[in-house]
């Protein structure tokens, strides 16, 4: 890696982890658990279409990790671990595909995220129960994946690094 580019990787994935935290701090804009804008995604893939699926990725590691860690919650480790390796995988897919805007890429991504954390909730409990709370974190992922996305699509244009 160019050092330019682990600087930006560094400070990126800082911003991801401190809009985690700040996140965290307010109630979820609706009363279903588990529902969030995702304002470290913003982050994610902004990397994923400066930086590269690689760093993307290292990014995402490095915030789900520290914020685990930070928080002391490693439980809650697997379910943002299956999240957002489902979100990554879905993005760097669906970036592919060229008629796709970076609001597809982000709904797209969100609603992957919600898949892999309703996958991990399945294995951590042994049922397949969480699966029926899936349809209402999909019509969410529509509405957090595209404010994700204008976010984006705003730092995109003005190049911010």
């Amino acid at each position: 890696m160019k050092t330019k580019q682990l600087t930006t990787g560094a400070i990126l994935a800082a911003l991801a982890l401190a809009l985690s935290y700040v996140e965290g701090m307010f109630p979820p804009p609706v009363p279903l658990p588990g529902v969030k804008l995702g304002l470290a995604n913003i982050v994610t893939l902004f990397a994923l279409y400066t930086l590269g699926a690689p760093s993307a990725l290292a990014i995402l590691l490095v915030r789900v990790l520290l914020g685990a860690m930070f928080a002391g919650n490693a439980s809650a480790l697997i379910f943002s671990l299956l999240g957002g390796f489902s979100a990554m995988l879905a993005m760097v897919a669906l970036r592919r595909w060229e008629k796709l805007s970076v609001y597809g890429v982000s709904v797209g991504g969100a609603a992957a995220h919600n898949c892999g954390q309703v996958a991990a909730a399945m294995l951590t409990l042994g049922s397949a129960a969480p699966a029926a709370y899936l349809p209402p974190l999909l019509v969410a992922a529509v509405f957090s994946g595209a404010l994700t996305g204008f976010v984006c699509s705003l730092l995109l244009r003005r190049k911010v690094f």
